[in-house]
């Protein structure tokens, strides 16, 4: 029998560190407020932004799925799993994203993967920022192009590599939206005009910007009026939208090749119905009202404002994403520790998450928070900032 003594060690080492992931489990539904080990706690760790996830009308479009369509597809896309519900939601979101078409993935995660090695491969380079998502890095990995990384954020750093790496079959551009860690936002307007330049193709993946940044939680597209320019837009259900599920927008031809090449696509069963019901009733949701995502930058600057005031460093965040940047991992272990027992949940974020030495509380906020929810959050991390020194 193998012996599993190295992984102990290692799980003990990541302790010892303060880098060990500690689970909570929910004892019911997310909200501004959370069960767990049946303690009420406020929630400052989701990415449900508008509060969607345990909304009265994506639950009936849930459930009224189930009852039309069952709870699952039952094969994969290209063989018996495609729902005339799959094509309506395809329809509506490439509406909302402002794209000719779009393609249903089972994840986020899943769409970077499906994506990247399909329209890339070792003939091909790719520059990606350095601070990209994993699922953004799996992808390129599994491509098998020569991957360049451009500093974050850094336009001139990009152009040099642009011009220095120049023989490949093609060239790919790749860059997070909306950076999960810090909250910054990618400069896409000037990233378009260098793929524009250096015929390169240009990818966003938006999980954080789709429902946060551009009229009605449009996106970071449409943030920077930039629909129709943006070669493929990838997509997630999981966080403002409050489901589970990613998509690919962009033209008809890359959606109509992703659904001969994209791996995910071709070999894993098809989103389920419920939660494509579900999504299509966030998307009517966000077309009919700005009213969340005003609250929720509403919350969100007010939140940040009174962390800044109070001495706390909230990093450069330009979206609702507060990083409170503690540096030192057991510090910030202890920090998170210290908030629950006073009745906030927010998580510690270490390494490999983070940069070594960039540990945080990963505060996000949401339109769900009323203002004394905010209060009494403040009010908590000043005692724990003070009694850890921190401020």
């Amino acid at each position: 029998m193998f012996n599993w003594k190295i992984f102990k060690d290692e799980l003990e080492e990541l302790k010892n560190n303060g880098l060990y992931t500690y689970i909570r489990t929910l004892e019911g539904p997310q909200g501004a407020w959370l069960t767990i080990g049946g303690k009420k706690v406020l929630n400052l760790c989701s990415n449900n932004y508008l509060g969607l996830a345990n909304d009265e009308r994506l639950k009936k479009a849930a459930v009224e799925a189930v009852e039309k369509w069952g709870v699952g597809p039952g094969a994969v896309r290209t063989i018996a799993g495609t729902l005339s519900l799959h094509e309506q939601a395809e329809k509506e979101l490439a509406k909302f994203k402002g794209a000719e078409a779009a393609l249903l993935i089972q994840s986020g995660f899943n769409a970077n993967q499906a994506v990247i090695p399909s329209i890339v491969g070792k003939q091909d380079l790719i520059f990606s920022d350095e601070l990209n998502h994993a699922s953004i890095i799996d992808g390129c990995r599994l491509s098998g192009a020569k991957i360049i990384r451009w500093n974050h954020l850094d336009m001139k750093d990009l152009e040099e590599k642009l011009k220095a790496y120049t023989e490949a079959r093609r060239r790919l551009i790749v860059t997070d939206g909306v950076f999960s860690m810090d909250g910054d936002v990618a400069p896409l307007s000037d990233i378009v005009k260098l793929g524009e330049k250096y015929d390169a193709l240009v990818m966003v993946d938006d999980a954080h910007g789709e429902g946060v940044l551009g009229p009605y939680g449009r996106g970071i597209v449409a943030h920077f009026e930039l629909e129709g320019k943006v070669d493929i837009d990838i997509g997630t259900m999981s966080k403002a939208f409050g489901v589970v599920g990613g998509y690919v927008a962009g033209n008809a031809t890359l959606i109509e090749y992703l659904k001969q090449k994209a791996r995910p696509f071709l070999f894993s069963s098809a989103p389920t119905p419920p939660d494509v019901g579900a999504v299509l009733a966030a998307v009517k949701v966000l077309e009919e009202s700005d009213e969340l995502v005003k609250k929720l930058w509403s919350n969100a600057d007010y939140f940040k404002k009174e962390m800044k005031n109070m001495g706390f460093d909230i990093g450069h965040s330009q979206t609702p994403i507060t990083p409170i940047m503690l540096y030192d991992a057991k510090v910030s272990t202890e920090f998170s520790k210290k908030l629950f027992d006073a009745g906030i949940f927010a998580q510690s974020i270490g390494y490999p998450t983070v940069p070594k030495g960039k540990a945080r509380i990963r505060v996000m906020i949401s339109a769900s928070h009323t203002k004394e929810d905010l209060d009494f959050a403040l009010e908590q991390f000043e005692h724990v900032g003070k009694e850890l020194k921190v401020i």
